[in-house]
């Protein structure tokens, strides 16, 4: 299982919400390429980043700053918030990003969902973002009439790889992972399948190994000190 720790970026800054929550914002640091680095030295070989600005109007205001961690890091780099047309997915994968994730428009623009991963493949994740059992849409400002189960039923008949899922109510609370949802899609699906929100200790990345699951997001618990990244790279190998 792979370790991917994460960025979010507000302002150029790397930044946390609780349970995504703008008005609830922890700034950690004003240099994201430096957190990047120390992702590096401690065994990192992924970064998971989300534009915050971007996932509420679709736009991509912290752009330079994600081109400098994918190209002065030899991590494999992810980004999601606000990719909402093939230029913006162009222009990220054309500046060094690895993988980039659809949310919101793979929820409500079915075509360029399409037409990313006809064209890209691999390189292109879908975000499922999970409010009360179904998706949420718009940096989880709105929550959507499609259930989890059946979004993703849909994205694994489109031929989408990579899922990045994330439990709203367990983001950045430190209560530990929703283990029995990941246990559940692990049994019910194929695609390559990330566990993402409220990966707080060494015993939920210990869990999530034995689901075999594709990667773990560790966010909050990592800035916080809860989780030694260095050793949950380990053990998550």
């Amino acid at each position: 299982m792979i370790i991917l720790p994460a960025i979010d970026l507000y302002e150029k800054k790397a930044v946390r919400l609780l349970k995504g929550d703008y008005a609830n914002m922890t700034v950690y640091s004003d240099d994201p390429l430096a957190i990047a680095r120390d992702f590096v030295s401690f065994g990192a070989t992924h970064i998971h980043m989300v534009d915050l600005e971007g996932a509420k109007d679709g736009t991509t205001p912290n752009l330079d700053v994600v081109t400098a961690i994918a190209q002065n890091t030899p991590l494999f780099t992810e980004i999601g918030g606000g990719i909402r047309t093939m230029e913006t997915v162009e222009n990220y994968l054309n500046n060094g990003v690895d993988r980039v994730i659809l949310g919101t428009a793979a929820v409500n623009d079915r075509a360029f969902l399409e037409q990313a991963v006809g064209r890209y493949g691999s390189r292109i994740a879908v975000g499922a973002d999970v409010k009360d059992g179904f998706i949420a849409i718009k940096g989880w400002l709105e929550k959507s009439a499609l259930s989890l189960e059946d979004f993703l039923r849909q994205m694994q008949a489109l031929g989408v790889k990579n899922i990045i899922c994330t439990d709203i109510s367990k983001d950045g609370a430190m209560k530990g992972t929703n283990l029995a949802l990941y246990q559940k899609l692990s049994e019910h699906f194929t695609m390559d399948l990330t566990a993402s929100g409220g990966v707080s200790s060494m015993d939920d990345v210990k869990n999530l190994k034995k689901m075999n699951l594709y990667g773990a997001i560790i966010g909050k618990a990592y800035y916080t000190g809860a989780i030694d990244l260095k050793e949950a790279i380990e053990v998550a190998k």
